[in-house]
């Protein structure tokens, strides 16, 4: 039986559980999870093929486990959405919780993991922390992407992220136009464009060369990758700007539209695609307010050695931020 006192009239806590089944320090971190959670009443949704995967028997919980087919409201009246794995499990989690607004909190088991929250050495203090509700949510500007064929919608969808437009096949260079409210900028011979926002700019954005942007900095970014042109550089636009790329129709070079890297449509040539910001924003949950400088020293392992800061520091060292 769970071994804290609930009141008998208090609202069932559920917290959705999302794991990258396939390694094993996932699993294992997941398992922990689901005891843990339950043991302080809260129930754990899992997806059935995940709890398949894990070897998990919900009755073998108290609460038992809450395990739902298919990926349809499945973050629904959830307190919290937690994610074992990297920045894509995270990006996956984005797309199945966009719609209830539930927060996400990601424990890296990947390389660099910019989305995540904390560790996976972390998980026992990622525990307390949701058992206790010690997390604040942070909201981060997401786009909507629209495509169109010969003026008809074939798709609408989000991104958290970056859309990215590029070149389907790699001997040749796509031709695409780009326009900002309305307007015509340039014409590019490309490998492709990047329309990102600020979270997404230390992704896909940065190895294209565009700049890293400050989660609190509300703007879209255009960068194009390998354009052959005068003017290619990196652009920053305001936030309520409306971006558009049209594959250029004299050509027979089609394009592939990719949203943060997870769904993909074919583009032909004439194909225009439109991307603003999103009516509502992806939620992430945070666990503490570190300085994002902070963030960038940790997940890049920047050079700081050397620095002092500033006197008033220097005479009041606790103040100093995480990772100095």
């Amino acid at each position: 039986m769970s071994t804290s006192a609930v009141d008998p009239a208090a609202p069932t806590r559920r917290v959705l559980l999302l794991s990258h089944t396939g390694r094993d320090a996932a699993r294992d971190v997941t398992i922990s999870f689901c005891k843990a959670l339950a043991e302080h009443d809260i129930v754990v949704r899992l997806l059935a093929e995940e709890a398949a995967d894990l070897g998990i028997e919900p009755s073998a919980y108290d609460p038992p486990i809450d395990v739902v087919h298919g990926d349809t409201d499945l973050a629904v009246d959830c307190e919290l959405a937690v994610v074992v794995g990297g920045d894509g499990s995270i990006l996956r989690a984005a797309e199945v919780t966009w719609g209830s607004g539930t927060p996400v909190l990601g424990v890296n088991l990947g390389h660099v993991g910019f989305l995540a929250e904390a560790e996976v050495d972390d998980v026992d203090h990622v525990i307390d922390a949701i058992v206790h509700r010690k997390w604040i949510p942070e909201d981060r500007l997401a786009l909507d992407v629209r495509a169109f064929r010969d003026g008809e919608l074939v798709t609408h969808t989000f991104a958290l992220n970056e859309a990215s437009i590029e070149k389907a096949a790699r001997e040749r260079m796509i031709e695409l136009v780009v326009e900002i409210d309305d307007r015509p900028l340039s014409r590019w011979g490309c490998d492709g464009v990047v329309l990102a926002t600020p979270t997404g700019s230390t992704a896909y954005n940065f190895s294209a060369g565009g700049p890293i942007v400050w989660p609190a900095v509300e703007a879209l970014l255009v960068v194009p990758i390998s354009a052959h042109a005068l003017f290619a550089r990196p652009l920053v636009v305001a936030p309520d700007s409306l971006l558009a790329v049209e594959v250029i129709a004299r050509t027979d070079v089609a394009g592939v539209l990719w949203c943060d890297g997870r769904r993909a449509v074919e583009l032909p040539p004439g194909a225009r695609i439109e991307v603003r910001r999103a009516d509502r924003p992806v939620r992430l949950a945070r666990l503490h307010e570190a300085p994002f400088t902070d963030r960038l020293v940790a997940k890049f392992d920047l050079p700081v050695q050397g620095w002092r800061g500033s006197a008033e520091r220097r005479r009041h060292p606790d103040h100093d931020g995480e990772g100095h």
